[in-house]
Order: C-alpha cells, then structure tokens, then sequence
C-alpha cells in the first residue's frame, strides 16, 4: 500500500514527549518503580491507593497538523492534554515544544509561554458571563497587555471568521450552545498562538452542532495550518478531523497512527473493538486516501505531450494550467489526433474529467471514481490540483 499520509515526511516535529509517566498521590516517586516493574492500574490501587494515569508515553506532533489523542473516559487522554502547557507536571518524563524542554521553563517563563504559544479551548465554553463576546474573544491579547483599539479589530475579526460578525455585544448567556463554542474557539485563535489545545471541545454540543463545527474546524485548519491537539472519545470524530490519531487505554498508548492506518490496521484487540463497526468510506476523507499527482502536463503541444507521457511510461496525464486543474489527455487519443502542433488543452483532446474535493467523504467520492478508469484527481477551492487517489486504493479500504 502507498504512504497514505496527510503529512509530508518533512514535516517539522513541534512537540514532543518521551519517557512520559503521570501518577497521582502524595508518594507518586515511591510508586513509580512498580509502575515501570508492569504493575497494572488496578494493582498499583490497591497496593497504594495511588491512581497510574499515563504510563510511558513517546509520541509526537508535527507542525501545522491536527492530531487526536482519543480514548474512553479514564483512558488519561484529559490528564495528557494538561501536560503539554503544563497545567500537570509529570512524575517523569520530557516535554520539548521547539526542542526546548518546557520543564525547565520558569514560573515567568512558563507565564508567557501560556499566553503566547498555546491557546485552549475548553468543553463547556469557559466564556466569562459578565464580558460580552467581543471582550470575550479580546480577553487573551488584553493579558498579553495589546492596546484596545488593535485587540477589539482583531477580535471582531476572528468573530467574522468563525461566522459570529455582528454578535460582538452580545453576552454568552444569549447564543447557542454551538455559537458560545464559536466564540471560545474565536478567543483561542485571537492570541495569534501557533498550538491550539481543545479538550473535549465539541462533546457538549448537540450531533448537528457539533458536525458543523467539526466542518469549520477543518475548513479554518486548511487556511491556519495551527497545530491543533484534540481531545474525543468519539472514533468517527477522531477520523474525520485528525491527521494522525492517538489512541490510549488505562493511560498507556496503543495506537498512533494516519486514521486510514487505524481502520487498516489496528494494533491490538482493544483498538481493533474500536474500529470494527466503522463505516470506512463514511469515515475517511479523499484527502486521507490522496497522493501527490506524479503525472502532470502543463498546456503544450500534442507531439510535446506524447513525448513526456512515453518517455516516464505513462498511459495519460492532468493537464494543469495558471488557472488549475483541466482535464485528462490519454496517450491513446493525443496519437489519434490531426494535429500534432495543436495545444493539449483543445476539446478534441481534452477529456473533461470531474474531480473531487480533500475534505468530501470517501463514500462521496465514489460515484466519481467509478464513472472513469483514471485516477481521482482532487482540487482544492482554488481549482489547483493538489493530489489524486488510485482507484485501486479505494478498493482496498472498502474490501479490508
């Protein structure tokens, strides 16, 4: 199977944890040793009353990617996301953002850290009731001590953005469930922070709510490109919206990987429980399915086009222009043309083939792959062509 990976090889590591171990008691450093021994949770209770809630822990995040920590209540997926801004301190282990080891930030150090390089966006809003939304989304450049004419422009900005324009003197308590959840999700972005942490952040909110958010978070991910760390114990929303998926039980991690990975590939008994009733062409987005297009022709002649398409031993190619995506030419057609002199991008060539969009369903982008024998070409809102999906990759994920 191809790297089905949303993100690059190349991409940047921003965080990461290593040797990470979370126990909870007045004599955590005593009870460590029979922790890293394989003391189970339950046993290390009973023998100490103390509570194991992460247990060697490795991972990290990429710059610019969503990646999901998700898990069932317990699993210590909450108690984790507080250790990335420190909210927690381990009993042990390193935490680096930018390789710099945030534990040996000081109390003024760690201050600033929280305000300018981290935003949070909490489960139940956490919007202060006495502020209006506009002095709400403005609170954290008013921490950070920004003059109020630029931190209340930016603010009523970020309210345009996330589709709240005009609701600026309202107060909390008169908006919706999902439009408080906008507005919070408003007041992380306003710090201009590069990480958003957002635990649990759509749970609270009706299914309908909570899907349209889901939609606006990838869509304002798209234009941001934040790192985002996202808490579920949802798997479908954990599929839809992360780029890679972290998923732990009892506090140890089972699973990390690309969401077509957990589906395809599940690593033990309790993630494969997880996965099993999942609707795989439902769950996955074509972006998660698309590789780069090794195989594009920009407008030339028809013998030009011939003469690529031979020389890299292929049957056709998509045909890209200033003004994006275009079509198909075959190899076939363009040696039965008349004129060799003639660009590729003419009708008689040409084959008009739809494409699809990075964020649509898998299971909607079916009709598409199967009215063609070409690859799936994807678009983005631009109309460039930013990658295709094998006909035969989409057989796979649906026979598995």
């Amino acid at each position: 199977m191809t790297d089905l990976s949303k993100a690059s090889p190349e991409q940047e590591t921003l965080i990461e944890i290593s040797g990470l171990y979370q126990v909870f008691g007045n004599k955590a450093a005593s009870v460590l040793p029979m922790v890293k021994a394989g003391k189970t949770k339950d046993e290390v209770l009973a023998e100490t009353g103390h509570t194991v809630g992460l247990r060697d822990i490795n991972l990290d995040v990429k710059r610019g990617e969503i990646f999901v920590i998700m898990g069932l209540s317990g699993s210590g997926k909450s108690t984790m996301i507080r250790h990335f801004n420190r909210l927690i301190d381990p009993t042990e282990g390193q935490i680096k953002v930018e390789g710099n080891d945030i534990m040996k930030l000081s109390d003024k150090e760690l201050i600033q850290f929280r305000r300018h390089k981290m935003s949070m966006v909490f489960q139940h809003f956490g919007l202060m009731p006495h502020r209006t939304v506009l002095d709400n989304v403005a609170y954290g450049l008013a921490i950070q001590k920004v003059d109020k004419a630029t931190r209340l422009a930016d603010a009523n900005q970020w309210l345009e953005t996330v589709g709240l324009a005009g609701y600026g003197d309202q107060y909390p308590s008169q908006l919706s469930g999902g439009q408080q959840q906008r507005v919070g999700l408003a007041r992380a972005l306003c710090t201009n922070a590069e990480i958003l942490l957002m635990d649990e952040a759509f749970s609270a909110l009706d299914p309908l709510i909570r899907s349209e958010m889901q939609d606006q978070l990838i869509e304002l991910q798209a234009k941001l490109k934040k790192t985002i760390i996202f808490i579920t114990h949802d798997l479908d929303e954990a599929l839809r919206i992360g780029d890679r998926i972290a998923i732990l039980k009892d506090g140890i991690l089972s699973q990390v990987g690309k969401p077509v990975d957990i589906l395809l590939n599940p690593a033990d008994a309790y993630v494969e429980a997880f996965v099993k009733d999942v609707n795989r062409a439902r769950a996955l987005s074509t972006e998660t399915l698309m590789k780069e297009a090794s195989n594009t022709l920009e407008p030339q002649s028809v013998s030009a086009a011939i003469q690529s398409l031979t020389a890299n031993q292929q049957e056709y190619g998509f045909v890209v222009n200033k003004d994006g995506y275009q079509g198909v030419v075959t190899r076939t057609l363009l040696e039965q043309a008349n004129n060799a002199d003639a660009d590729i991008c003419s009708d008689d060539v040409l084959i008009k083939v739809p494409s699809v969009s990075p964020t649509q369903s898998l299971q909607s982008a079916i009709p598409e792959a199967l009215s063609h024998s070409f690859a799936l070409p994807v678009t983005c809102e631009e109309g460039k062509l930013v990658g295709t999906i094998e006909r035969s990759e989409i057989a796979q994920v649906l026979e598995s």
